[in-house]
């Protein structure tokens, strides 16, 4: 092995290698390091602490391995949630973010396929390459680069992206995945030292196609719903990244003297790695590109149609509204942290974020709710979480008192809608009702 003592030798070494017909060894080991389904979690929400995953930290951690061995980093895709306007522009912050850690291919997944073949080829002609052996537009046009060769510390790194078929679009044709795998393989014959493949699918398809694919060293999915440790499938290694990039698959290249296996870890993105600076202007910008589109409820993908039969009056009325007659409960909701949900919104800087709004508003995407920040209206008494957040839009009963609030009989059931595991995972459903409860005794 060469050492950081000798690199006045490596032309020498090159030369004679050369003449031997063989590479010189590598200095310093070697590791593929793949994310995958980001999901739209390009920084944790900040609504809990202990958090994990963002491209802040994720570029840390590339950092801190860089310093110690050769990189190679990688997506497998899933990188946003919907196809909606708020998730395109938070697509292009997450492969800008990408594009500033050195992400040499993201693979087209399922969120991906969605924006259709030419917004994708407008992405990868300004952003990290898209890699794809089977996604094609319906005239049989590829739509990304079927494999990508990447050459580090002497070893020539083939990697390989495919899609789930049950992903297909109206725009996008999705061929079997082995045998796409395997054509760009036969293309590259000789070119490559090692094949790892990206492969957005689902986990029993991951299984079989790891299982029939003796051929790669390593394959690499998601989504998986939970991460998968590095296991063999025969000579393959079979890993998942999943679950909001929170987790990492780290694939390590066998060293010299040692088998031709690969071997690999889960890395967790926690707080023990601090915020990238680059990543995080990224994040500001982004933020400040969703102040100035100021997206409605309806230009996001957290909003569901509204059916056409719905009750009378079943609009936002305010909390204003509820506050007279209901004098004893208002009082209590203006002491609770419901009241200042929009304030904590605004230490964060997330104020212009639907992913945020909709849970830290009242009436997101309702009829009379809450509609962007430019509206003048819902700054009054819907930029909080409200007492229709819970009791559901209220008008009706507002103009006749006996007519039920919208969700009389299930506003408790609305509390885990936003106290999930990922923004309360110590939500204690009995011990944070008695805090807030309300209203006539039992």
């Amino acid at each position: 092995m060469i050492c950081n003592c000798c690199e006045w030798a490596l032309p020498l070494i090159a030369l004679l290698a050369l003449v031997a017909g063989c590479r010189p060894t590598p200095c310093r080991q070697l590791s593929v390091v793949v994310s995958g389904d980001t999901a739209g979690w390009i920084a944790p929400c900040g609504c809990s602490s202990n958090q994990s995953g963002g491209l802040a930290r994720r570029a840390t951690y590339l950092k801190e391995l860089r310093q110690e061995r050769a990189v190679i980093a990688a997506d497998v895709g899933g990188a946003v949630r919907g196809d909606s306007p708020y998730d395109r522009l938070k697509l292009d912050a997450i492969l800008s973010g990408e594009r500033l850690i050195g992400t040499a291919a993201h693979n087209i997944g399922a969120a991906e396929a969605q924006f259709g073949p030419d917004h994708l080829r407008r992405l990868a002609s300004v952003g990290v390459p898209l890699l794809s052996a089977n996604v094609r537009d319906r005239s049989g046009r590829p739509v990304g680069e079927p494999l990508r060769i990447v050459v580090a510390e002497g070893r020539r790194i083939a990697l390989v992206g495919v899609l789930s078929e049950r992903y297909a679009t109206p725009a996008l044709d999705v061929a079997p995945p082995r045998p796409a795998v395997l054509d760009a393989l036969r293309a590259a014959s000789e070119r490559y030292d090692a094949a790892i493949v990206l492969a957005y699918v689902p986990e029993d398809e991951l299984r079989l196609l790891a299982a029939g694919l003796p051929e790669v060293d390593a394959i690499v999915g998601g989504p998986t719903g939970q991460p998968l440790a590095p296991r063999r499938m025969g000579p393959t290694l079979l890993a998942s990244a999943t679950n909001e990039g929170k987790f990492l698959v780290r694939l390590d290249a066998p060293g010299a003297g040692q088998s031709d296996a690969w071997s690999g870890l889960i890395a967790e993105l926690t707080e023990r790695f601090a915020d990238d600076p680059e990543q995080t202007a990224n994040l500001a910008e982004f933020r400040k590109s969703l102040a100035r589109e100021d997206f409605s409820p309806r230009q996001t993908s957290f909003v569901e149609p509204l059916p056409r039969d719905l009750p009378k009056g079943f609009a936002v009325a305010g909390t204003a509204s509820c506050q007279t007659c209901h004098e004893e409960e208002s009082r209590q909701w203006r002491q609770s942290k419901h009241a200042a949900a929009w304030a904590s919104l605004k230490k964060t800087g997330s104020q212009a974020d639907p992913a945020c709004q909709r849970c830290h508003t009242t009436g997101y995407g309702a009829p009379g709710g809450f509609s962007s920040i430019k509206d003048e209206r819902p700054l009054r008494d819907r930029v909080q979480v409200g007492c229709e957040s819970c009791h559901g839009p209220s008008q009706g009963h507002t103009a006749e008192p006996a007519v039920h609030t919208s969700y009389f009989a299930r506003a408790k059931d609305f509390c885990t809608g936003c106290h999930d595991r990922e923004n309360s995972p110590k939500f204690d459903y009995d011990k944070y009702w008695k805090l807030i409860m309300h209203g006539k005794k039992p």
